[in-house]
């Protein structure tokens, strides 16, 4: 559930290093993290992965083991134990903090034996284009799942569960190959021709055995996790039809709301909106548009036209269903999807994401508490920001972006909260100034910057406008003193 002014937590990143620690610390962390605003947090994936111990948790192997089983080398998974796990749900629940899972669904790794099958290779380019004929193939798709022995579940995996895989064990070679009698799935994205196929063992949610299974697995998961709500993994490479049918059947057998939102990795609007319409707005997605927005604009060395910032994104078509983000463990350095905001425009891009009153904003654990594989420090002012939009973020929203370098916006603040009420003026290039209304309440008072970027006091005039500076390549944040 989005409560007003909530703020999602990214829990992770992909360089992470907790020593299977990490469940504990957050457990530890639940409070301190309320404090400063946060509603929700997004757990990293939580099952037995292809790298054990060592697995950021997208090379699924086992969705039942949590940290339980000697698998893949480790009892516990990155973040710890399932124990380590549960306690560290409840400890976030206790703080006032919903939980949402990172579910992985599109497919397996890590199988337990090789089986021998008919494929064809289709074109990397072209997913849709074959080449040559039908050939014999040996590949992983066999998950036995020895280590666990049928606890919770005696289901397994075998080649008519997978759609396609991208290596033949008989020659060594990496290739795509679509199983025997396959065929993609339709309601995908359509990069490449048809991007059903991502990685790995790929799930073939035609088939009524898996679908059966993913149904059984997830209400088994909400039901011992207790988890609030769901981040699904990859979306455009899933049947809408399957994610929509999932999605409503375990909120139908939780009886719980499950905020669900999805990664549909796209800068184009489009197919954003597209998505929404074909999962008949069953869940919400990140709003990848509104990232590239802030990409472009921090690399176009002031050229970025800053009115049109908020332009072809989610938030400004859709807001009820747009999750708004700067960057996450993928667009982080070094990762396939690199497109890292550099430090100079991250006031800017959290200051949109956090104080305006459309969009559900999720901050990330790299710019939180930094990333010390790339000596990249905590974001500055990031815990100003959230307690300014814990305290200060409410009432009417006037817009000015009206200029190429120079935007901004205001709040008026409302009665429930004391002092609330803001003005938020950024720049992309030059020194500058914006005349904006923050209400007549406020003739005669004085505010000053938040962030500390300036030192001026601004003096609201009597029919409630000030003149608010703001730095080259900065954001200010004004509030009554």
């Amino acid at each position: 559930m989005k409560e007003i002014n909530g703020v999602m937590f990214q829990a992770f990143e992909w360089y992470l290093n907790c020593k299977s620690n990490h469940w504990n610390f957050l457990g530890k962390m639940a409070e301190e993290l309320a404090n400063l605003g946060i509603t929700a947090i997004w757990l990293p994936p939580a099952y037995k992965g292809i790298g054990g111990k060592d697995e950021v948790g997208y090379g699924v192997y086992d969705m039942y083991d949590l940290g339980e089983f000697d698998q893949k080398g480790s009892v516990a998974t990155k973040y710890g134990t399932k124990d380590e796990y549960l306690e560290s749900i409840i400890k976030l629940k206790q703080a006032g903090i919903n939980v949402y899972a990172d579910i992985v669904l599109n497919h397996k790794m890590g199988a337990d034996s090789l089986q021998t099958i008919k494929a064809k290779k289709c074109r990397w380019d072209d997913h849709n284009i074959e080449m040559g004929d039908e050939e014999v193939v040996e590949v992983w798709t066999k998950f036995t799942f020895p280590g666990r022995n049928d606890k919770y579940s005696d289901f397994k995996y075998n080649w008519t569960h997978f759609s396609g895989i991208d290596y033949n064990s008989r020659t060594k070679e990496t290739a795509l190959y679509k199983l025997k009698d396959k065929t993609w799935q339709m309601d995908v994205d359509k990069e490449f021709g048809n991007f059903d196929y991502l990685m790995g063992a790929d799930l073939d949610f035609n088939n009524k055995e898996v679908v059966d299974e993913c149904k059984k697995w997830g209400k088994w998961y909400v039901d011992l996790t207790n988890v609030d709500g769901l981040r699904l993994d990859a979306v455009k490479h899933i049947d809408a039809n399957f994610m929509k049918e999932w999605v409503q059947y375990l909120r139908e057998e939780t009886n719980k709301e499950l905020f669900s939102v999805g990664e549909y990795w796209s800068s184009n609007i489009c197919d954003i909106e597209n998505y929404l319409r074909e999962t008949d707005y069953t869940i919400s997605l990140f709003d990848v548009p509104l990232h590239y927005n802030f990409y472009r604009a921090s690399h176009s060395d002031g050229e970025f036209n800053m009115a049109e910032i908020l332009d072809n994104t989610l938030v400004k078509n859709n807001p009820e269903l747009a999750v708004t983000f700067v960057d996450n463990h993928d667009t982080q350095p070094g990762q396939a999807l690199e497109s890292w905001i550099p430090e100079w425009f991250k006031e800017i891009a959290y200051s949109i994401i956090l104080l305006r009153k459309e969009g559900y904003p999720c901050v990330f654990y790299g710019d939180f508490y930094g990333i010390k594989h790339d000596n990249i420090k905590k974001m500055k002012n990031i815990d100003v920001l959230l307690e300014l939009r814990k305290d200060k973020a409410y009432g009417i929203q006037h817009d000015y972006f009206d200029d190429c370098n120079i935007v901004g916006f205001t709040r008026e603040g409302d009665e429930e909260h004391l002092k609330s009420g803001l003005a938020v003026v950024m720049s992309d290039k030059f020194d500058g100034q914006k005349a904006m209304f923050v209400g007549e309440k406020f003739a005669g008072k004085s505010f000053i910057d938040s962030l500390n970027n300036r030192e001026d006091i601004v003096v609201i005039d009597e029919n409630g406008y000030g003149d608010f500076p703001v730095n080259g390549g900065s954001a200010s944040v004004w509030v009554c003193m």
